[in-house]
């Protein structure tokens, strides 16, 4: 299950073994903080642990094995936690028993931020519940964040809600941070409207890059030169804006060239329907063999850049004039 399924299968009752796996840190401890008071214990010191998977080798894993049969003390349950479990083939023969039939008094919780290539893929075992903790779509993002203003007591619009995903560049933790500072500067009740977001949630270096790209797009040189000159001045590297703008370019004259519909070259690209459609508003404003063109010329000059054939920022500077005078 989704991370975002989590808390609705929780009030449906309790399973004895999970494995909480991926690479978002925020939604990985939201799945224990959620498991842990569900268990709804009143005694932590007595009933919960926490251990390092890296220990529980040889002995130390019958050892554990035998440990998760422990009674809990003026509770109903206990709460382990496995921090970095990863089993061969053996090992999960002699662990594989527990999970088929686990202590009903023990809930145990094996957290891992990625699964290691040698070790056995936990989640395709039988008697563990898999909760999927890496990075969510947009969409997802949007929905979940959107559920949790309110759940703050703000009132949030649509559209801000998607545009404060894009500034945190799908961040949870962020999004998170960010609600709760809304939450204090507007009070309960408060109103969440773009303009609220646009003013107190400051834009991730990797949004200000998609606005710039999206400025060359629309040849509007003022928004590109003060978005430019907002990177730099946090010290952005003029390679790095290069690289970005080369990327973008690259982006659409693969788009130019290519007879794949939306959905397919979105597929195949990585990105969303939506923002190929917008990527081919820009190819038809700008003209199949004049995107070709530039990202040629921005493809060399990166090389230049990074080789040291072209100081980095006159290699910028001569992208900027291809882009808006060329």
């Amino acid at each position: 299950m989704k991370y975002i399924e989590l808390a609705k299968k929780l009030k449906e009752g309790i399973e004895r073994v999970y494995l909480i796996e991926g690479d978002d840190a925020f939604f990985r401890d939201g799945a224990v903080k959620a498991i842990k008071e569900a268990c709804n214990l009143t005694q932590p010191l007595l009933n919960e642990s926490c251990t390092e998977g890296e220990t529980l080798k040889g002995d130390g894993l019958t050892a554990f094995i035998g440990s998760l049969y422990t009674a809990p003390m003026f509770d109903e349950l206990r709460f382990v936690r496995v921090n970095s479990l990863f089993l061969g083939e053996r090992e999960w023969e002699r662990f594989k028993g527990y999970c088929e039939k686990p202590c009903p008094s023990t809930v145990l919780v094996l957290v891992n931020a990625v699964k290691k290539q040698d070790a056995v893929d936990l989640k395709r075992k039988g008697g563990i519940t898999y909760v999927d903790c890496s990075r969510e779509s947009e969409e997802t993002l949007t929905r979940w964040l959107f559920t949790l203003m309110r759940r703050e007591g703000l009132v949030p619009e649509q559209d801000a809600v998607s545009f404060m995903v894009r500034c945190c560049t799908q961040d949870a933790a962020r999004m998170k941070s960010e609600t709760l500072k809304l939450k204090s500067i507007l009070g309960e009740g408060g109103r969440v409207t773009r303009a609220v977001v646009e003013e107190y949630v400051p834009k991730d270096a990797e949004y200000k890059i998609y606005e710039l790209t999206q400025a060359a797009s629309r040849k509007n040189f003022d928004a590109f030169t003060d978005i430019l000159t907002d990177l730099t001045v946090k010290g952005f590297d003029e390679i790095a804006v290069l690289s970005s703008l080369c990327s973008h370019y690259r982006t659409l004259a693969e788009i130019a060239s290519s007879n794949l519909s939306d959905k397919e070259l979105a597929e195949t690209l990585g990105v969303k329907p939506y923002a190929v459609g917008k990527n081919r508003e820009a190819v038809a404003r700008l003209g199949a063999k004049r995107v070709c063109e530039l990202y040629r010329k921005l493809y060399a000059l990166s090389c230049g850049g990074k080789s040291g054939v072209y100081h980095k920022s006159g290699a910028l500077t001569a992208a900027i004039a291809n882009i808006f005078f060329g």
